[in-house]
């Protein structure tokens, strides 16, 4: 069966990036199987575009992990597996620690408000049949932990790991029977963060990303 995406023409973007944006997003929704081989002609003719932007989006795909170039067989999409989601989930934790004890001794109180409305703002989405809204609506949360470090340097390194994280992310955000635990995990890391609690911080967040591992390590040992 032939996949069901498209691209979507955005006058502000390079016809490069909207390819990568379409195909990025095929792969993540799933409309673009694990192991699945991308032929550069099928996807040119597809999206009806040049190769040239279909080559250049499955180099920055393999650069984010969710493509893998086989020798004499060409483009594949990346299998989930469970070494590559530990090596990721375990850069993240001691990232998002750091992120999380900085953000106890930085964070003002417009921030605070702005992490209990993102908060809400994730909640609001939680019915949504687009999965890729709530997980951006779950990055966006995070995301003001981040800028609450005023650390320029953690900021990048957690942007650089960004979309490798994502993949994960959307995985754990399938799984709807997990959605209460997540929205009270996120209620406490606010609450800590407030209270400058560090120590309570750092365990919270800790266990929110070893909650993420174990449920997706699962996800894909039953596949």
């Amino acid at each position: 069966m032939e996949p069901k995406f498209e691209v979507t023409m955005n006058e502000y973007l390079p016809l490069r990036d909207v390819v990568f944006q379409t195909l990025r997003q095929a792969i993540l929704r799933g409309e673009l199987k694990p192991g699945e081989r991308l032929m550069e002609i099928q996807l040119a003719n597809k999206l009806g575009v040049s190769r040239t932007p279909i080559r250049e989006a499955i180099r920055k795909l393999e650069l984010e992990g969710l493509v893998l170039m086989i020798p004499r067989k060409g483009a594949e999409v990346a299998e989930i597996t469970e070494k590559n989601l530990r090596d990721v989930l375990e850069v993240r934790c001691a990232l998002e620690e750091l992120a999380v004890q900085l953000a106890c001794d930085r964070i003002d109180k417009q921030r605070i408000r702005d992490l209990q409305q993102a908060a809400k703002n994730f909640e609001s989405v939680l019915d949504s049949a687009d999965i890729t809204k709530i997980a951006e609506a779950d990055v966006a949360f995070h995301d003001i932990i981040y800028m609450a470090t005023d650390n320029k340097r953690l900021i990048q390194l957690l942007n650089n790991l960004r979309e490798q994280m994502y993949r994960y992310r959307i995985e754990y955000l399938k799984k709807k029977e997990y959605y209460p635990r997540l929205l009270a995990e996120h209620q406490d890391i606010i609450q800590a963060i407030a209270n400058g609690e560090r120590e309570r911080a750092t365990k919270i967040t800790s266990q929110h990303i070893d909650n993420q591992v174990e449920t997706v390590a699962n996800t894909i040992r039953h596949k």
